[in-house]
């Protein structure tokens, strides 16, 4: 076992001791280790980061790697064996973690006896966007994630032969209070196409903009770019379902298959599956038997639960806090019926997550952990328990914990637009990659071509345009951000980017304040406008207009006690300075310092570069913007804004830190041409 590089006093060997004694435990955490040392969950972290430089759940990952090593080298146990004995369910979330750590898989430990483990990466700091960045962008995106779950809609010209769309089901019981159990029928079988990888299933908020539609079945495929619908209508008599379903071809409105199945509520599950199975044989899409094994997976054998399960589905559709909270007590209530319906706690945690970002406090952090564990200990292979999981994670933001989470929620349900928009947001708000942002942006958009509604579509729109000015692509971004405000003229985030993506395009300082002053004067509770007309100023070198919006943003922010835009406080910093405010610059300076110095995104040292050169520290300037030049994925507003900035006047003359920072530009724009051409290829753009 080689030598752990941690620093050991009694504190932390205690601490060690209690995760050895659970390493089997995967749901043995953050919380269950403030419990077992008698400490609360926020002394923990604190204690345990002052010691050893890692977050909690850093270093219970790091005691089960070090202990999986000694396992793989002292016993001929499988890997798979090794990894649920150390406490990872997913096996290939054990072979990503240990090599990380490592640098190489587990089937190789044998090979590298005498190495010792590389440092565990340091947690990662969030960090919206960079300095140079304006900041309301990034809030326009947190705004879109605040309102729609899905990934944004985008017109993609070929139709894909194997494209489907179901359609809502139509009740016919007498009783209209059956309604949820139809549409749970309808999800039910989305939620078993989408977990099949040949086909491309349209999200059902695409599609139940259609529920009471007299649009004809062409126009309505010319619309969603599919090639199939299902078609449904049922009913339920006591403990019986009679469901009638259909399969059309779009373009034509040829029915290509029909059948009317009578069956007992308690065959509802093998009738989902039948149903999933029928389709796509009669579409001949290849079902593997890994996506055979999901669809056949039943979420619980309680009918009872289910119902009630089904229940808490139909009020979670209802974006209203007191219907969330009515959902939350419906899947309560199944798994009181069910103990180990892992589906009903994971819906409950992901419901928490919606419910808590509306919040500017955490308020259901430690629920969403709850049941997110619950779900994951009775089902670690199902999409829903595995989102609830990473969601668990973003609450208490470590985000890099997240990632696999969502990666593998996607393996298992290629077609979910619902887990498509997690990811999207997420490289766009947590782990910041842009190519990733835009990545998961368009593949979003092949599910969810129309929204439910003319507000969900414009803050779709706006999604998309914001991956797309992201990775440079100016024109394409001001398109789909006027799509936005065609939908919804009174959009205020879009008009917000909007005036941003015109700076882009025009560099004309004056409009975009203009544009911005306009925002705020229609809302002046809008704080992150304020920031960013004290930012256009700077750029402006209007330093008495600059010090004017940054003297009320601050007030603002120190008045509510907001930790927010500490990645602009050099900006602000050099405005003081400028003002002869020398004290609240030096401050602002030194908090600017600290933040970037904790942070571990690709910005970090982008912002110490800029700090040093605040500072006059020329040398270090140019050591860290080296640093930075070797990094991926960084954001257009860099390019955009950093050659522009007064605070980088004095680096006009440094070579070498103009050499990095073309270094910075041309792997840009070589990336992205890349992508340029492969959307022609495809036809994306």
């Amino acid at each position: 076992m080689p030598e752990s590089p941690l620093p050991i006093n009694e504190f932390v060997s205690r601490a060690i001791a209690i995760i050895q004694q659970n390493l089997a435990n995967e749901q043995f955490g953050v919380s269950e280790l403030a419990d077992a040392m008698n400490m609360s969950r926020s002394n923990l972290l604190r204690k345990i980061k002052k010691e050893t430089n890692l977050s909690v759940s850093q270093l219970i990952n790091q005691v089960r790697l070090e202990r999986s090593m000694e396992i793989l080298r002292t016993s001929s146990l499988t890997i798979s064996e090794v990894s649920h004995q150390v406490g990872f369910n997913s096996v290939s979330y054990f072979i990503k973690c240990f090599r990380e750590y490592y640098g190489y898989p587990p089937g190789e430990a044998n090979k590298h006896l005498n190495e010792e483990p590389a440092p565990l990466p340091m947690p990662s700091t969030p960090n919206n966007i960079g300095w140079w960045i304006a900041g309301g962008i990034a809030l326009a995106v947190a705004a879109v994630a605040l309102y729609i779950y899905v990934a944004a809609p985008f017109a993609p010209t070929r139709m894909l032969e194997k494209s489907i769309a179901v359609l809502p089901f139509k009740n016919e019981s007498s009783d209209s209070a059956n309604v949820y159990f139809i549409n749970g029928l309808m999800e039910s079988t989305l939620g078993n196409l989408q977990k099949i990888q040949d086909l491309r299933v349209i999200s059902r908020t695409s599609s139940e903009k259609y529920r009471n539609t007299s649009k004809s079945v062409p126009e309505m495929a010319q619309e969603l770019n599919v090639s199939y619908f299902v078609e449904g209508s049922g009913q339920k008599i006591g403990d019986k379902i009679v469901l009638n379903i259909q399969l059309i071809e779009a373009r034509s409105d040829r029915h290509l298959w029909s059948a009317q199945y009578n069956r007992e509520t308690k065959d509802i599950f093998q009738l989902q599956e039948e149903i999933a199975k029928s389709i796509a044989e009669e579409i001949k899409a290849i079902i593997t038997p890994e996506e055979e094994n999901r669809i056949r997976k039943k979420p619980t054998d309680n009918l009872v639960a289910y119902d009630l399960f089904l229940k808490g589905k139909a009020a979670q559709a209802i974006p209203d806090s007191v219907y969330q909270l009515k959902a939350i007590q419906y899947f309560i209530e199944a798994t009181q019926h069910d103990k180990q319906f892992a589906m009903a706690y994971a819906e409950i945690a992901i419901t928490y997550y919606y419910m808590d970002i509306f919040h500017v406090g955490r308020k259901y952090s430690n629920s969403i952990s709850l049941y997110a564990d619950k779900a994951i200990l009775y089902d670690a292979k199902m999409g829903e328990s595995l989102v609830a999981k990473a969601l668990s994670y973003i609450s208490r933001r470590e985000f890099q914990l997240a990632e696999p989470y969502l990666e593998k929620a996607l393996e298992y349900n290629p077609n979910s637009a619902q887990v498509i928009g997690f990811l999207t947001d997420f490289y766009a708000m947590y782990l910041l990659n842009t190519g990733k942002y835009l990545q998961y942006a368009l593949k979003g958009v092949q599910l969810n071509i129309e929204a439910l509604d003319s507000t969900t579509a414009s803050y779709n729109y706006l999604r998309l345009s914001n991956a797309l000015i992201q990775n440079g692509f100016v024109d394409e971004s001001l398109k789909y951000v006027d799509k936005s405000l065609s939908y919804n003229p009174n959009n205020p985030f879009s008009r917000y980017v909007r005036a941003f993506i015109l700076f882009a395009k025009t560099e004309d300082a004056t409009e975009t304040r203009n544009l911005l002053l306009a925002e705020f004067n229609k809302d002046t509770t809008r704080f992150d406008i304020l920031q960013d007309i004290g930012k256009i100023s700077y750029y402006m070198r209007d330093y008495k207009g600059a010090f004017h919006y940054y003297q009320r943003f601050l007030a603002i922010r120190e008045k509510r006690q907001l930790d927010v835009y500490r990645h602009e406080n050099l900006t602000i910093a050099y405005v003081m300075e400028k003002a002869g405010e020398h004290a609240k610059a030096k401050e602002l300076a030194e908090n600017y310092k600290n933040f970037f110095e904790a942070d571990r995104s690709v910005y970090r040292h982008l912002g110490l570069s800029a700090y040093y050169t605040y500072t006059n520290n020329q040398s270090k300037a140019v050591e860290h913007m080296q640093l930075f030049a070797k990094e991926e994925n960084v954001q257009y507003w860099i390019i955009l804004f950093l050659e522009k900035d007064p605070l980088m006047e004095s680096m006009n003359d440094n070579m070498e830190f103009k050499k990095y920072f073309n270094q910075v530009k041309a792997k840009f724009w070589e990336n992205h041409n890349v992508l340029r051409k492969s959307f022609s290829e495809k036809r994306l753009l």
